[in-house]
């Protein structure tokens, strides 16, 4: 790899996809049944399919992630004042506004980069009816002291779990915890369906509640018993994920590749940060952050830079803050000083480039950059 002008650029991340011979006969058989959305037969066979794969009871398939999140608020009516982070992307907080619920910013624990527990009782007043936290690049949030409090105050959990397919926790999936984990399968996810998204759920009559909220509320031809939404996952969209569940191993265990070539490569560099590696199955090396720090000789924004003009198509997962778009940016939680980890961390992070046909020269030409 060079850094010559007519070389191709290195995205943040590229969607894995399956031989597309592979996907003919899938095709097929749509053109055969005749049935596009609504339910078909690989919509039902790819929820039991991922229920089986995510070692979770009840999923119900959405058209795309947001959507899974505006209607999981829908499920569980909640209203009032929602405690969630500010450093995710804008759709976790856009799904409390688009429910005209009040988003409150807490602070994140800096190891983690996840909601921080011992900030949160601070922020619950009469208002807040839920918290939702993110497991942020697929790093498990601290689950328990989030359900105890949770349990103390009488809130519902609701994760938005958008990075975090796979990922295990003590007892098994972690998408087991909370009132209910809403997942995302877009393209730029470990596992996409090209667009798509999910609502994991406890008990079959969550589930109901949720499939009718998703489908306008209907529950037969002349019966609607809820304001819904048309969030329901195409035909196409399903049979692609029963395609991608075939491969997904061999997908993680090639990102576990890239991301132990990174931080070996990483560990001696004066001022990058990697964060905390937390062992197999905990994290499904979703993204690869590194946090730039005073002592490195250049500025995250130059460093940045020097990345985007050799073809390297970093990102600065997540900055600016939810917190600083205009919609947010006068709600008291959103001040400075109230999220002061946040705001260090969105001036320190970028996530480098990861995915299954990432190469090692690719890799190492990345490296190069930042060693050099």
């Amino acid at each position: 790899m060079t850094d010559s002008d007519d070389a191709q650029p290195i995205y943040v991340t590229q969607p894995y996809l399956p031989p597309l011979e592979e996907f003919i006969p899938y095709l097929e058989q749509i053109w055969e049944n005749r049935w596009l959305t609504n339910g078909g037969p690989f919509h039902q066979q790819f929820e039991r399919a991922l229920c089986e794969y995510l070692g979770v009871k009840h999923l119900a398939l959405f058209t795309n992630g947001t959507l899974a999140l505006v209607t999981a608020l829908q499920a569980l009516r909640i209203t009032g004042e929602v405690i969630t982070t500010p450093y995710s992307f804008v759709a976790t907080a856009h799904s409390l506004l688009w429910n005209g619920i009040k988003p409150v910013f807490v602070d994140i624990d800096p190891n983690t980069l996840n909601l921080d527990p011992n900030k949160i009782e601070a922020a619950i007043t009469p208002q807040t009816t839920a918290i939702m936290p993110v497991h942020c690049y697929g790093h498990p949030c601290d689950i328990d002291r989030i359900e105890r409090i949770a349990d103390n105050y009488g809130l519902k959990v609701i994760y938005d779990a958008a990075h975090a397919f796979g990922v295990q926790c003590n007892d098994g999936s972690v998408l087991n915890h909370g009132d209910l984990s809403v997942l995302s399968f877009h393209a730029t996810k470990v596992f996409n369906t090209f667009e798509g998204g999910a609502i994991v759920c406890h008990d079959a009559k969550t589930k109901q509640r949720i499939d009718h909220l998703k489908n306008f509320g209907f529950v037969d031809e002349v019966t609607v018993v809820a304001p819904g939404i048309n969030g329901k996952m195409s035909e196409f969209n399903a049979a692609l994920g029963l395609l991608q569940l075939k491969n997904i191993d061999e997908a993680l265990l090639k990102r576990k590749a890239i991301d132990a070539r990174y931080r070996q490569a990483l560990a001696g560099v004066t001022g990058i940060h990697c964060l905390l590696v937390e062992g197999e199955k905990v994290a499904n090396y979703a993204y690869f952050p590194i946090l730039v720090q005073s002592e490195y000789p250049l500025r995250r924004d130059e460093l940045y830079q020097k990345l985007q003009d050799n073809g390297v198509k970093a990102r600065r997962y997540f900055y600016p803050l939810i917190s600083d778009f205009p919609m947010y940016r006068s709600l008291p939680s959103a001040a400075e000083s109230n999220l002061p980890v946040s705001r260090r961390v969105s001036e320190q992070v970028i996530c480098l480039p990861i995915y299954p046909d990432l190469s090692e020269q690719q890799v190492d030409y990345i490296l190069s950059l930042i060693i050099g």
